[in-house]
């Protein structure tokens, strides 16, 4: 039986870490703005949702990410 495995990362990079960091904060700031009834700051987080999102994706595109996740 063979030992070796091939780990594609499972998101294991700086890209993955830095984009669900920013969502994670995004998630906290929109439950808290629910809980308070700002409708304003709850769109605002869900729209950081969209930046970690999209800070991820770019990070992974410039090298930061995987090697299953940054397409090499």
């Amino acid at each position: 039986m063979s030992s070796e495995s091939v780990d594609p990362g499972h998101g294991h990079s700086p890209a993955a870490w830095t984009a669900v960091t920013i969502m994670l904060v995004a998630f906290v700031i929109g439950t808290a703005a629910f809980f308070f009834e700002l409708a304003w700051l709850v769109w605002a987080s869900a729209g950081l949702v969209v930046v970690g999102l999209l800070v991820g994706w770019i990070m992974a595109r410039a090298g930061y990410g995987s090697d299953a996740t940054s397409g090499h």
